[in-house]
This record gives structure tokens, sequence and C-alpha cells, in this order.
């Protein structure tokens, strides 16, 4: 089975370049499982319930979501009611939402999706997500899911890293979110777990991690606060492909899918 992972997607921007690319993917690599980071789509803070029902209904399977998944209260109602739309598992106890859900392919195999948050440079107070990544495993174990899958929203690129460790051959594939910048080190570890450190942004490329650029220099070079608007320009779509034995749940292979579409 093939299972496509697509980077944090940011704007208006990244919307658009996940409405032009992600039907020609599914068509071209015939792709069964489709999971994505949403937590910038709404002008890169936060969701709207409007536009994770677009991306459903783009052929989306899973929406996960990160630190700024709370930016926009609206979405808290969504996060109790819709079993698609995850949030990171490990948050403490009276949050929305759940961070799991068990998705099946049409040819009826299990998928277990897990979303995590990182510890390390995030500017959240997260539970240990090693503890977290254990017991959703096992439960979505005992649940039946033959296939396990992890995004891990997390700055950090060793925790990330440690985290891939940690679940080799117990989990299908892990990918990191967050950073928005994406990383050349797609692999399968020695016990049959695709790893890639961070799939990037889906988004402006004339941006830094999606802001306009003017706006973030002036930030630095002022150093004091200001308005940050989200890139217009090169827009492209990242996201990293995994094939799976679904009998095994060990990956075969992994590679990056990145489309960078005309300039607007």
């Amino acid at each position: 089975m093939k299972v496509l992972a697509i980077g944090d997607i940011f704007g208006n921007p990244g919307r658009k370049a996940v409405q032009e690319c992600l039907h020609k993917i599914i068509d071209k690599s015939h792709v069964d499982i489709v999971v994505a980071n949403g937590e910038n789509i709404a002008g890169g803070f936060g969701m709207t319930v409007e536009y994770v029902r677009e991306l459903f209904d783009l052929g989306v399977h899973v929406v996960t979501g990160g630190n700024h998944t709370w930016d926009k209260p609206e979405i808290f109602p969504m996060l109790d009611k819709e079993p698609r739309l995850l949030r990171p598992a490990n948050y403490p106890d009276g949050n929305p939402g759940h961070g799991t859900v068990i998705v099946e392919t049409a040819g009826g195999i299990k998928v277990g999706v897990i979303n995590l948050e990182g510890r390390v440079f995030m500017p959240t107070a997260c539970g240990d997500p090693f503890r977290a990544a254990d017991a959703c495993v096992a439960d979505l174990t005992k649940k039946g899911a033959k296939v396990i899958l992890l995004d891990f929203h997390a700055e950090a690129s060793s925790e990330k890293r440690a985290m891939g460790w940690h679940l080799d051959g117990r989990i299908s594939f892990q990918w990191g979110t967050h950073t928005h910048v994406p990383t050349a080190d797609p692999w399968v570890l020695p016990k049959g777990t695709a790893y890639v450190t961070d799939v990037g942004m889906s988004g402006p490329d004339e941006s830094v991690i999606g802001m306009r650029v003017d706006d973030v220099l002036k930030r630095f070079l002022s150093g004091h606060h200001v308005r940050l608007e989200v890139g217009k320009r090169w827009p492209v779509f990242r996201s990293v492909l995994c094939d799976i034995d679904e009998e095994t749940g060990k990956a075969r292979s992994i590679e990056r899918v990145d489309v960078r579409l005309p300039d607007t």
C-alpha cells in the first residue's frame, strides 16, 4: 500500500498547491492513504472548519496538527466531533480532540495514525512524546491496525531522529513536521520503519518558512515586533511517499515527491 505524507500546508499558497497537485499524485502513484499537516492552513496560524473540510474533499484522509492547532478556537468543536482531525496525543488531559485514529483503505486494511508533538525548543509544555508513542502504538495494535503512521511535530532533529530509532520495527512510517524545511534523509530503518526528519512546507517558497521575506527581515534587523503576512510567490508542494507491505506492516521504500508550481 502507498501512503502520502504532506508537510505543513501554509496559508492560501499551500492550499492551492494541494488543490493543484494532490489528485495527480494520487492517480500517478496509486496512493491509498493521504495524511496532511494542517495547523497552518488558515493564514499561517491555525485551522478553520472550512479549510479542514476542503482538505477532506480534496482526498486527504487524516489532518494532523501541532502547536498552532489552538490558534483559532472555532476549530475546538470539530476536534471533538471529527475523528479524522487530530491534535498531538501528548497534550494534557482536558484539551479538546484526540491524537490517534484508525482509517481503512479501500481494500479494508486498518491504518492507525498518530500525531505527537516534541518538547525540545517547543513553546508548549506537552507530556513525554516517547511514552505517549508507546501507549498509542499499543492501543492501535490492540484495535487491529496492521499499519501505523506517525506525524511527529517537533523542532529538534535530534528528538525526531531519536523517536525514529525508538519506534523502529513497531510502526510503518514516521515523518517530521513543524520546521517547514525539508530534509534529505528519507530512508527505511533497519527493522522496517520508513523515516524522514522533516517533510517541509507546502506553501510559498519565496518566504521565510511561509512568511513574507521583507516582514521577517524587518523583525530580525530591527529587533522589535513586526506584523507578519503569508508570502505569495513560488508555491511548492512537498510530500513524502512510502510503500508499505500491508501484511507485515514494514516499509518497502520511501521517496520525496515535491512539485514546484508556476509562479503566481
